[in-house]
């Protein structure tokens, strides 16, 4: 194996994917409801670090939960109430959530 075959956060082989994982472990996302016009409830993800494809990740969670939504500043942002289910949504992709 050449040098360039190993990761640089674990000096694990790249094939391995590990560091994807790692990268996800060490983000710690916060959710909270926001109230925007009219009142209407909007959950926001925040804190992913730049690296994060966010946008992939809303359209999982979009899905996931039947409701639209947009990625404002590298915040996501999901129509209505669902400070539920989001973390267990994140938790099951490899994040830490913080409640």
């Amino acid at each position: 194996m050449a040098k360039d075959d190993f990761t640089s956060i674990t000096g694990l082989p790249e094939e391995l994917g590990i560091d994807d994982d790692l990268q996800r472990a060490r983000q710690l996302l916060t959710v909270r409801v926001d109230s925007r016009r009219y009142g209407k409830p909007v959950t926001l993800v925040e804190g992913f670090d730049r690296n994060t494809d966010v946008k992939s990740l809303a359209s999982d969670l979009k899905r996931a939960l039947a409701c639209g939504g947009t990625v404002e500043d590298g915040t996501i942002e999901l129509q209505g109430n669902h400070l539920r289910r989001v973390p267990d949504l994140l938790a099951d992709r490899g994040y830490d959530v913080v409640r």
